[in-house]
């Protein structure tokens, strides 16, 4: 995978202390079953033995480390190492996979086990594919640059008249419509190229989820800043869970390992390691 540069600044990559522990979502709630009956020989799986995971690339900081999911760094790449151990996998039973943001949450067959890439959980998506529980929930974030007029807004209603940016078929996208700005939104096939767009200067501001707002500023955008973080009315606070294929005889399991890292404090370990708190950037509304 293509290597992505990760200044020093990316210590800073933080989580705001409003990011409460992931809710549990009406269709994500937990499962009776329990993780004795989910261990490996009990799985459906692509290739048996084995859980395929997928996410995309470039795989960003804080939720991969060094763009390599295989190396258990980084939030997300911990998460599934830590629900593959809980289902019976060793690591080296963990084979990654590329899959694409849009492609993933397309109704249809995959080839793939789970795919772990900030999906947030929204009725629309529930439709074509399967979420296990939440393991994370995060807010939306506003960033645009240091000299940018709208470095200084306090409230969603200082945007209207910015030329907005996010990534398509994101939450981020749903959520500038929170921010009702008069001129249509600029949409980006990833968070890199809505960030270059920010750069140079093809619009004002960008819309991402907290963490990689983080990232992006400390790593990828020069002389830019986290205006302030907004919960996103359309993903029921951004939770975020495991995607599988619709009507996957996992999806089950994928919950109770889910369930069982959050019942013990694991996630909340991995939090607090791949992603500390943060009281700096303002709740904007």
């Amino acid at each position: 995978m293509k290597l992505i540069p990760v200044a020093a600044a990316a210590a800073l990559l933080v989580v705001s202390a409003a990011c409460a522990p992931a809710p549990e979502s009406d269709s994500t709630a937990k499962s009776s079953a329990a993780i004795e009956d989910c261990q490996v020989g009990d799985l459906a799986l692509v290739t048996d033995g084995t859980l395929t995971v997928a996410t995309d690339t470039p795989a960003y900081e804080p939720w991969f480390s060094d763009d390599d999911p295989t190396n258990g760094k980084g939030f997300e790449s911990a998460v599934a190492y830590a629900v593959a151990d809980r289902l019976g996998f060793d690591k080296s039973d963990v084979t990654w996979v590329q899959q694409g943001f849009n492609q993933a949450v397309q109704p249809g067959a995959k080839k793939w086990d789970l795919d772990i890439n900030q999906f947030s959980i929204t009725p629309e998506r529930e439709n074509a594919v399967d979420f296990s529980s939440p393991y994370y929930s995060a807010p939306q974030a506003v960033i645009t640059l240091k000299d940018s007029s709208f470095a200084d807004a306090s409230s969603l209603a200082d945007f209207k008249d910015a030329k907005i940016g996010a990534q398509i078929g994101t939450t981020s996208l749903e959520a500038v419509d929170q921010i009702k700005p008069s001129s249509s939104t600029r949409v980006y096939d990833d968070t890199t190229k809505a960030a270059q767009a920010l750069q140079n200067g093809q619009v004002d501001a960008i819309v991402a989820d907290l963490p990689t707002a983080f990232y992006l500023t400390a790593a990828e955008i020069d002389d830019s800043t986290v205006v302030g973080q907004f919960v996103a009315e359309s993903a029921k606070g951004e939770a975020f869970g495991l995607l599988l294929p619709r009507g996957s005889k996992l999806t089950q399991c994928a919950s109770v390992a889910v369930d069982d890292l959050k019942d013990d404090g694991t996630l909340a370990d991995l939090e607090q390691k791949w992603l500390s708190e943060s009281t700096d950037v303002p709740v904007i509304k």
